[in-house]
């Protein structure tokens, strides 16, 4: 197995590692009701997709009520 011949400086292995980045991810707004979505879901908010409902999404009354 290869060895090292000298030590890696900390720099040098945090400059290797300088693009191991978690990527955002990419938003978009709801065409219903402009809250941000992930783009290609349901609504989590409005129950909408591409214009049309897809989910009925109750509120916290409607949650309350059943039993």
């Amino acid at each position: 197995m290869a060895l090292p011949k000298r030590q890696h400086s900390k720099q040098r292995g945090r400059k290797r590692r300088t693009h191991w980045k978690l990527k955002v991810a990419a938003f978009g707004s709801c065409p219903n009701c402009q809250k941000p979505i992930l783009s290609h879901r349901v609504c989590p908010f409005c129950g909408f997709y591409k214009g049309q409902p897809i989910v009925a999404i109750k509120t916290k009354e409607e949650k309350k009520k059943q039993p």
